[in-house]
């Protein structure tokens, strides 16, 4: 197993908004064709966001992740993550509802406060469909709150349930965050340990700053994590690529990059998984199925998704 890349794809995600990309799923049928996708091209594990389907806002009611969790499960094996990050101008009670009613096997869970800055996109992205889509990415005043007692909150609520965590950290302080959280014995190991690179207010994407990550992982769990990487936009693929002939695991997926290539943009989340595997592939690794992920990251079985 020490051998097998675990992929990730999170399909849609709540920072990117439809009118950048006709590939961006909205509706809950393409949300779920889209993780379906997503595991038929080798990942194992889909991180699920859901959006009002008329205008593709962020929605982090039960409800609306129902119809698409539903066809998930009966068409696909798939390992379900369901994110406790939500948006980050959601307070954390309406963030952490999906994962508490449906106690996915792995939901995610960022480990600090940050500013969190989109306005860089409106460069490239000029015209947009919906109101809320420019004032959604021209906002400079964004502490995507992430406090002590909001991390808390989300272990203890979902603590009975078995659920393990995807544990995304934008910087260092973050790893100590959860470093703390362990010393606590709030989380258990392994802990699945997700480092986001190349988003404004975190840190960046240099090879140097991987590298230091890493490190500091290394030293603050020991034998007691599995690392995985997430580079967003253009830096998708070589953090991936990096962090793979590392021994790491690796997510891609259109919340995190709309890009299939230099200046073009994916046709699909599937497309992304087939990129990034033939980079696993190339470098004499294999990639884990969802059973062999669970067996890596000790989860608790598709089975007991309440939907």
């Amino acid at each position: 197993m020490s051998r097998k890349v675990i992929i990730t794809c999170a399909v849609t995600g709540a920072i990117h908004t439809p009118s950048m990309s006709k590939a961006l799923p909205v509706t809950p049928q393409e949300i779920a064709d889209a993780a379906i996708g997503a595991a038929e091209a080798g990942a194992a594990i889909v991180h699920l966001h859901a959006r009002n389907p008329q205008t593709g806002q962020p929605d982090q009611s039960p409800e609306a992740f129902a119809p698409f969790l539903k066809v998930i499960k009966q068409r696909s094996n798939c390992v379900i993550n369901l994110t406790t990050g939500g948006s980050p101008t959601m307070m954390v009670e309406e963030r952490v509802r999906p994962a508490a009613v449906y106690k996915p096997e792995v939901a995610s869970l960022n480990m600090g406060s940050m500013n969190f800055g989109l306005f860089g996109m409106l460069g490239r992205f000029k015209d947009f469909k919906h109101d809320w889509e420019r004032k959604h990415l021209e906002n400079k005043d964004i502490v995507f709150r992430n406090t002590f007692k909001d991390i808390e909150f989300v272990l203890r609520t979902l603590s009975e349930s078995g659920t393990r965590f995807e544990f995304e950290c934008y910087d260092t302080a973050h790893l100590h965050n959860l470093n703390y959280f362990l010393m606590e014995g709030l989380v258990k190991p392994p802990l699945f340990v997700q480092t986001v690179f190349g988003l404004q207010g975190g840190i960046g994407a240099h090879p140097d700053e991987v590298m230091h990550m890493k490190r500091t992982a290394d030293r603050l769990f020991g034998d007691k994590y599995r690392w995985s990487v997430l580079g967003a936009g253009r830096n998708q693929l070589p953090i991936a690529a990096m962090a793979a002939a590392m021994g790491g695991n690796v997510r891609v997926g259109l919340e995190d990059s709309l890009w299939g290539g230099p200046g073009r943009l994916a046709e699909s989340n599937a497309e992304q998984v087939r990129a990034v595997r033939k980079i696993i592939e190339g470098l004499g690794l294999e990639v884990a199925s969802p059973d062999e992920a669970r067996e890596i990251l000790h989860l608790k079985g598709g089975d007991t998704l309440q939907v």
